[in-house]
């Protein structure tokens, strides 16, 4: 990891304000933001790299969005990049919570606002959507992701099972695929050096 100047930790900041300055609809409408902004617009990340992120930033507590941040940051400059990315995506939203909480009491009611709120919901949704094919391409690659993902779906579905307990069943699927592909491996040897 490369030391972080000032001028990259400007970088950083900015990046992380523009994403957090149009990111409505909460953490899984910024995925495929972040996913623009760091992979493709910066390279700072390959696409890989970000998967994980996604991945880890989804498994722990708090909000998504701020969570990928801050780990984007980390793996970019270290905890000075991780402070740099946190501080982006919030400020907007505090300086907008804050703005807001003041007028929108005032101005709730009004038809134009309550029009406004409709039409993004569908945007959020899109967007939510394309996130989910991005990582899905990226993440989804054999039979068994495709039989992971599936379950998982149906189960959040159907069954109403909360997220955690749904990424400790992916972790033990992931640990019993990679044991069943280390057996598989293992006896293709043995029978490689009985010929």
């Amino acid at each position: 990891m490369l030391k972080a100047g000032l001028k990259q930790l400007i970088e950083i900041y900015m990046a992380f304000f523009k994403l957090g300055a149009v990111s409505f609809g909460g953490g899984y409408a910024i995925i495929p933001l972040i996913e623009q902004e760091v992979v493709e617009n910066k390279k700072w990340l390959e696409r890989e790299k970000i998967i994980d992120i996604f991945s880890v930033a989804q498994a722990l507590p708090g909000a998504i969005a701020i969570n990928a941040s801050t780990f984007v940051g980390y793996s970019v400059a270290g905890i000075p990049g991780a402070i740099a990315a946190l501080l982006g995506n919030v400020t907007p939203s505090v300086v907008t919570v804050m703005t807001l909480s003041v007028l929108f009491t005032r101005i709730s009611g009004y038809p134009a606002v309550k029009s406004i709120f409709k039409a993004i919901y569908p945007v959020v949704v899109g967007l939510i959507l394309y996130a989910a094919y991005k990582i899905g391409k990226t993440a989804i690659n054999n039979l068994a992701s495709v039989v992971i993902a599936a379950a998982a779906f149906a189960a959040s579905l159907f069954l109403h099972l909360d997220p955690i307990p749904l990424i400790i069943a992916g972790i033990v699927c992931g640990l019993v695929v990679h044991w069943i592909k280390t057996l598989n491996c293992i006896k293709e040897k043995k029978k490689g050096r009985e010929l």
